[in-house]
C-alpha cells in the first residue's frame, strides 16, 4: 500500500467503488469489507467499514481498520483517523494528529481541515483565529461560514465578512469581475439569516440586487431562495419577472411548496409562450412528471427532443423513469420522440434497458445487437440486459467467460445480488489491475464522442 496508489483510488473511484461497498454493507457483509480493506488495500472499503463501525460505537476497531492507510502518511487517511478519534471523544489526540509541524508552511487545505476539526472539538475561537490570516479569497471565507454554523459566533463572522462584501460591491461598480470574494454578499446574507436576522438579510441583499452591485448569478439565485424560504412570494415574483432565466424556477418551486401548483404551471406556461426557452420547458416537464402527468410532460418537452443536446429535455425524463420501465418505454415509443441529431444510439440504449426491465430480454438483446454503434462491448451489454431482466445466473456465466477488467467489474455486482459476496470481492479487479489497464488520456479527435460503458441509469 502506497500513498500514490491510495490517491489514485480516491480520485478515480478505483478498486471497489463506494456504490458496491455500500451494497455489501447494506447486505450485512461488514466483516468481508473489513477484510478487503486490509488484504487488498481498498480505500473505499476502509471508509465504508469505518463509518459503519463508528455508527455502532466500535471506535477501536475503526482505528484498527484505518491504521494501515495512516501508516502510508497519506493526509486523507490521517484526517479520517482524526475524525474517528474525535467521534470517540478523544479530541486532543485528533488535533495532534493533523496539526502541521510547521504552521507557517501549512497549505490552505490543511488549515481548512484543522479549523473544521477544531470547531467540531468545541474550540471555535481557535478555529476562527487559525483561518483569519488565510482569508484571501472565496474558499476560506466559505469554510469560515461553514465551520461556525450553530457555534454562536455569527456576530464575529459578520465582522470578518463585512469588508469583503463591501469590496465586492465596489468591484461591480468598477467592472472588476475577477474579485476574489465574489460570494461575500451571499455569505453575509446567509449568516444574517441563521443569526435570526432574516429581514435584515433580505433588505441588505435586496439593495445589492436592485442596485446591480453583485458579481455572479449565484448571488441573484441566493437572494431568490432567501425570499422563497421566508415566504416573500410577491417580492420573488417581481424578481423573477426581471430575471426569468435565472430565478423563475425558484419562484415556481416556491409556489408549489405553498400548495399553489396550478399557479406555478400557469406561470411557466406563460413564460414559455413569451420566451420559448429550454430551461422553462425542462422545469415544467419535470414538474408534470412529478405529478404523474407523463403525456403532458412529453408534450411540453417534445419541441426540444430533436435537438443536438438531449441533456436538457429528454434525458431528465428518461432518468426520472429509470425504475419505471413501462412508462420509460411509453416515452421512448411516443410518436413525438425523435432520434437526436448525432445521438441516435442514446435512444437505442434506453429502449433496450426499458425492454429488459419489463422482462422482454430477447427483444432487448436483439435491439442491442442491431445497434450499428454499440456503446460498449456487446457481450457486456447482453450480460447487463440479462441481469436487468433478473436472469442473474445467465449474466454471471456470460461475464465470467469474458474475464476482462470491465467484465469482472460488472460480475462483482451480479454476484453481490446473488448473495455471493466473498466471491464478488475476489473477482473484482484490484485497484492495481485497474490502474495498469487504464490508458493514458489522449486528446480526442474533433467531433468524436465517448459513451459510458455503464448501463444508462
Amino acid at each position: 500500500m502506497h500513498m500514490d496508489d491510495l490517491a489514485w483510488q480516491a480520485s478515480n473511484l478505483g478498486g471497489l467503488p463506494p456504490g458496491r461497498v455500500g451494497l455489501l454493507l447494506e447486505r450485512g457483509h461488514l466483516e468481508l469489507v473489513i477484510r478487503a480493506a486490509a488484504e487488498r488495500g481498498e480505500w473505499f472499503c476502509a471508509k465504508g467499514a469505518v463509518e459503519e463501525l463508528c455508527r455502532a460505537g466500535e471506535f477501536g476497531r475503526a482505528l484498527k481498520v484505518m491504521e494501515p492507510f495512516v501508516a502510508t502518511g497519506w493526509r486523507t487517511a490521517l484526517s479520517a483517523k482524526a475524525d474517528i478519534l474525535l467521534r470517540a471523544g478523544r479530541p486532543r489526540e485528533a488535533l495532534d494528529l493533523v496539526r502541521p509541524d510547521d504552521a507557517g508552511g501549512a497549505s490552505k487545505a490543511e488549515c481548512h481541515d484543522l479549523a473544521a476539526l477544531l470547531a467540531r472539538a468545541g474550540r471555535v475561537d481557535e478555529a476562527v483565529g487559525l483561518l483569519v490570516p488565510h482569508i484571501d479569497g472565496w474558499w476560506t471565507l466559505s469554510v469560515l461560514v461553514q465551520i461556525t454554523e450553530g457555534r454562536d459566533r455569527d456576530e464575529r463572522v459578520l465582522e470578518l465578512i463585512a469588508p469583503h462584501a463591501d469590496s465586492a460591491r465596489h468591484a461591480r461598480a468598477e467592472n472588476r469581475w475577477d474579485h476574489p470574494f465574489h460570494n461575500a454578499q451571499e455569505l453575509q446574507a446567509q449568516v444574517l439569516e441563521r443569526a435570526g436576522r432574516a429581514d435584515e438579510a433580505i433588505r441588505v441583499l435586496g439593495q445589492d440586487i436592485a442596485g446591480h452591485r453583485y458579481l455572479t448569478q449565484n448571488t441573484l439565485t441566493a437572494y431568490a431562495r432567501l425570499l422563497a424560504r421566508h415566504g416573500r412570494l410577491d417580492d420573488l415574483r417581481e424578481l423573477a419577472g426581471q430575471n426569468a432565466h435565472t430565478v423563475l424556477d425558484v419562484y415556481a418551486d416556491a409556489l408549489r411548496d405553498h400548495g399553489r401548483g396550478e399557479e406555478a404551471e400557469a406561470v411557466m406556461r406563460e413564460a414559455i409562450a413569451a420566451d420559448d426557452w429550454t430551461g422553462h420547458r425542462a422545469w415544467l416537464s419535470s414538474a408534470l412528471l412529478w405529478d404523474g402527468r407523463l403525456d403532458d410532460a412529453i408534450a411540453v418537452a417534445e419541441p426540444g427532443f430533436g435537438g443536438y443536446d438531449c441533456s436538457n429535455l429528454l434525458a431528465p425524463l428518461v432518468h426520472a423513469l429509470a425504475d419505471r420501465p413501462e412508462d420509460l418505454l411509453h416515452l421512448l415509443e411516443h410518436p413525438r420522440v425523435r432520434p437526436h441529431h448525432d445521438h441516435e444510439e442514446f435512444q437505442h440504449v434506453w429502449r433496450a434497458w426499458a425492454l429488459a426491465g419489463l422482462g422482454r430480454v430477447d427483444e432487448a438483446i436483439a435491439l442491442a445487437e442491431a445497434d450499428p454503434r454499440p456503446w460498449t462491448d456487446p457481450r457486456i451489454v447482453k450480460a447487463g440486459l440479462l441481469a436487468t431482466a433478473g436472469h442473474l445466473d445467465a449474466a454471471a456465466t456470460a461475464l465470467r467467460a469474458l474475464g476482462t477488467i470491465e467484465a469482472r467489474t460488472e460480475l462483482c455486482e451480479v454476484l453481490i445480488r446473488q448473495g455471493r459476496a466473498a466471491e464478488a470481492i475476489a473477482v473484482h479487479p484490484t485497484a492495481a489491475e485497474q490502474r495498469a489497464a487504464t490508458p493514458k488520456p489522449e486528446p480526442a479527435p474533433a467531433g468524436e464522442h465517448g459513451y459510458s460503458t455503464e448501463p444508462p441509469f
